[in-house]
């Protein structure tokens, strides 16, 4: 994945996409400043934990810059998730995460919220490219009937 970054990075320098280059310049500095930090390798479970991050704090300025009617910067914002999420795999759909959730459930036979974590764990282990969000939100109602 990493590879793949540098490449395109490359090729927006060589084709003149200013926006792509500073998009792609800025997660080359963020995947190298991780490394740095936790002095490790660049994989591809680095680089995915590295790019949902970025994603999620852009998401998390549309958000701000929305409520200040910035309108313009939060579309900018969008264009560099388009950009980012080009490099992360597609998300767990609905159905996939359900069906996890149906398995967790009938192996672990949770009865009560304090189960909880050991369901979160048992579907992050299945499930790498599911939003976590969506999934704690479905697991909860499902503990609460």
């Amino acid at each position: 994945m990493f590879e793949n970054i540098n490449n395109d990075l490359k090729e927006a320098l060589k084709s003149g996409d200013k926006f792509k280059l500073s998009v792609l310049r800025m997660l080359k500095s963020a995947l190298q400043l991780e490394t740095i930090n936790n002095k490790c390798e660049a994989t591809d479970e680095v680089v995915m934990t590295v790019l949902k991050r970025q994603v999620k704090q852009r998401n998390d300025s549309i958000t701000e810059y929305e409520k200040l009617g910035k309108l313009e910067t939060a579309a900018d914002l969008r264009k560099e998730i388009a950009i980012i999420n080009a490099y992360l795999p597609e998300e767990a759909s609905t159905e996939e995460i359900i069906k996890t959730i149906d398995e967790a459930f009938n192996e672990l036979k949770p009865t009560s919220m304090k189960d909880m974590g050991n369901i979160m764990k048992y579907i992050t282990s299945k499930l790498k490219n599911a939003p976590m969000a969506k999934v704690s939100n479905l697991v909860k109602e499902r503990l609460n009937k």
